[in-house]
């Protein structure tokens, strides 16, 4: 039987992060993310529910977002799902966490605490990884509003009708 263990999370840091490494010199960093879900109850009242995540972050990962994130940073989490366990006075206690593989920072220089953001192809943000380390496109490529782009047409001004148009 396949197994499949991948999350994906849209949130904000609750901490500043605190970076830390381990003997054999890889960094590694917990976090916590909160997510937020809005929903609507059944009497019509809309009710706001904030689940929180422990995170760890391991390697660039880890230090790229000590670097550039800090307390309520917008992030989007990509990893796998842990099970911890253990035994505190007799008792068998556990938790789940994610395990990063892939993290990103959201929102500009004035989202969150970013002090930095890098344009990428395909998207907006930094991206890190476990493999394969930092993917930047370079530090000359930084910009302060990497989230601002040119206005993309709607398909409802003239000319659309325009055999010569590609799309």
């Amino acid at each position: 039987m396949a197994s499949y263990n991948r999350v994906i999370l849209v949130g904000n840091l609750t901490r500043d992060i605190e970076l830390r490494y381990i003997p054999s010199g890889q960094a590694v960093s917990d976090v916590t993310v909160a997510v937020n879900d809005r929903r609507k109850t059944a009497s019509g009242e809309w009710v706001d529910e904030a689940t929180f995540v422990d995170v760890t972050l391991w390697g660039r990962n880890a230090e790229v977002a000590s670097e550039y994130l800090s307390k309520g940073s917008p992030v989007l989490i990509e990893g796998r799902l842990k099970l911890d366990r253990w035994e505190t006075d007799g008792q068998k206690r556990s938790k789940l966490r994610v395990i990063c593989e892939k993290m990103q920072m959201l929102g500009g220089r004035s989202g969150g605490g970013s002090e930095h953001h890098s344009s990428q192809r395909g998207g907006s943000g930094q991206t890190a990884e476990n493999h394969g380390g930092y993917n930047s496109q370079g530090a000359d490529d930084y910009s302060a509003d990497s989230g601002a782009r040119d206005a993309q047409p709607t398909g409802r001004g003239t000319g659309y009708d325009d055999p010569d148009i590609p799309f």
